[in-house]
């Protein structure tokens, strides 16, 4: 039976959302990937427009591949073109699939701008499951999940041609409001090194209530032990949009994966506790993402089909 935990069929209120957060780096370093699977958009410009009254009429997956063959998909699906049981989430012709403890997320979709075929197949194994869930706001309507922080994935695409095997990470955010109502800034940060736990560090500037600062180690049975957050320093800009990054430790931007108007997704690394770390880090400006002008960009990134 599958775990509570794991399960797709999450209850998803009016103006809110849920998403499940998949990242892992091929084990030389040339290439990652990023899949976030979404009922309510948080990032859609349509849901937003629409009132945000139907969450399940605005689900995309998002599919980022880094490195020799870059690709990037984000096409968002109508009710009428999903399906979400507890051990299953179809988005379009893609699907994630709970059977025997390993999801297997069978990848069909277009890239964008340029509309590139991206087909494949991920299999993700939880080593272990965690069992906290954590508020990121004062008032407990978004909390996330650090499922499994310690995955192995297998990834095999077609399109482009692609084959590698490493270890990876899980997590999950729900909420009850749009995103960028809730918060003006948050940095998300998750990093490994050799022969410790995974530490996990996020940061959110709430609009109501004060800042959180979350810092935890999770090992590898998935136990999470709290932490002191280390010093939060300022990160370089992102190149094209300027996004801010704020850093842990004497972080260092190896590589920007994603420069967007509201968003930023990075490779970095960091001394924490006399350790050298490196991992993915995010950034995102709520304040950018409630903007008239940037909504009006996201199509062309974001488009909206029934195929």
């Amino acid at each position: 039976m599958l775990d509570e935990r794991l399960r797709f069929d999450l209850k998803v209120r009016p103006g809110g959302y849920a998403w499940w957060y998949f990242d892992a780096e091929s084990p030389d370093g040339t290439a990652a990937l990023t899949i976030i699977a979404f009922v309510g958009s948080v990032f859609s410009p349509y849901y937003a427009w629409s009132g945000r009254g139907a969450p399940e009429n605005h689900c995309a997956l998002n599919i980022a591949l880094y490195g020799a063959a870059p690709r990037w998909a984000m096409t968002e699906r109508s009710a009428r073109r999903i399906n979400r049981t507890r051990e299953r989430f179809e988005i379009g012709a893609s699907s994630l699939s709970w059977r025997d403890g390993a999801l297997t997320i069978e990848i069909d979709e277009r890239a964008a701008p340029l509309p590139f075929s991206v087909s494949g197949q991920v299999t993700v194994r939880p080593h272990a499951l965690t069992d906290r869930t954590f508020t990121i706001d004062a008032d407990g309507a978004h909390r996330w999940r650090p499922l499994a922080p310690r995955s192995a994935f297998e990834v095999r695409f077609e399109e482009p041609s692609l084959q590698w095997t490493g270890e990876g990470y899980f997590d999950s955010n729900d909420g009850d409001t749009p995103l960028e109502e809730a918060f003006r800034f948050w940095n998300w940060a998750r990093l490994e090194t050799a022969g410790r736990p995974t530490l996990i560090l996020y940061d959110t500037d709430p609009r109501a209530g004060p800042s959180r600062r979350i810092a935890i180690d999770i090992d590898e049975t998935g136990v999470i032990r709290d932490r002191e957050s280390p010093p939060l320093g300022s990160g370089p800009l992102t190149p094209v949009f300027r996004m801010a990054r704020h850093v842990g430790g004497d972080g260092r931007i190896i590589k920007t994966l994603e420069d967007a108007p509201f968003y930023s997704r990075s490779l970095m690394e960091t001394t924490i506790g006399g350790a050298r770390y490196r991992g993915f880090h995010e950034s995102l400006s709520g304040d950018r993402l409630r903007s008239s002008i940037v909504r009006a960009m996201l199509p062309f990134r974001m488009p909206r089909h029934d195929f």
